[in-house]
């Protein structure tokens, strides 16, 4: 097992009066609650690539796992939610032999999925992982946990499914493209926890806050008004 990171620096925030911590792994832990928020894990990506033909790197299975075990170890949570997109598709299925094992190691966690677009079509983890899975929003606590963003009615909805990241400008035309937390009043959309996936870019717009993850650390950038 990866051994935890101390210099890693987390960013404390408040939404819906809990305070939280926004983690450079790219995920948010709820302290209070011991829970531990993911999205967008898209796990056998790779090997969905690579059963299409495509000449991918393999190995992003196991990677993923080790990020997620260095948190376990550094946290200690009672429960992981995963906020959509656990599998990435129908031939991602080859590597449950893989979670499965990984997940024996960890059988005193709680695990629920919420349900995303990727997981209607890869279809639900077996029982044998022992993941309980739900259909959005699942309510816990103050907030309502989703894939998609979207609004709700009495809890502050945290998201995943876009997989946002945001531009840094630096000298001239120097720009670098990061993932980021981002958070609306009564919202906020996770960065992809998952090493092979893209970013969308997401628009300034008023009140909206993006916190950038670079490196061990995440940071609040300005407000910017859209």
């Amino acid at each position: 097992m990866t051994s935890p990171d101390s210099s890693a620096s987390p960013l404390p925030v408040h939404w819906a009066g809990e305070l939280l911590h926004l983690l450079p792994e790219r995920a948010l832990w709820w302290p209070d609650a011991r829970v531990l928020f993911v999205a967008d894990l898209h796990l056998g990506k790779a090997a969905t690539y690579r059963a299409l033909g495509q000449p991918v790197p393999g190995g992003t299975t196991q990677e993923n796992l080790a990020r997620l075990d260095v948190l376990i170890e550094r946290h200690a949570p009672q429960r992981i939610v995963f906020l959509g997109d656990f599998l990435h598709a129908a031939q991602a299925r080859t590597v449950l032999a893989t979670v499965e094992a990984w997940r024996v190691g960890h059988t005193a966690v709680a695990m629920t999925l919420v349900r995303g677009n990727h997981d209607s079509r890869a279809g639900d983890p077996p029982d044998t992982l022992g993941i309980e899975v739900v259909d959005e929003p699942f309510l816990l606590g103050p907030f309502a946990c989703c894939h998609h963003p979207q609004t709700h009615a009495t809890h502050f909805v945290l998201a995943g499914h876009l997989h946002p990241v945001c531009r840094l400008h630096g000298p001239g035309r120097d720009s670098v493209r990061l993932p980021c937390f981002v958070s609306d009043a009564q919202q906020a959309v996770l960065p992809a926890f998952g090493e092979f996936t893209g970013g969308w870019l997401m628009e300034s717009a008023p009140g909206r806050r993006f916190h950038a993850v670079g490196g061990d650390a995440v940071w609040a950038l300005p407000p910017q008004e859209g």
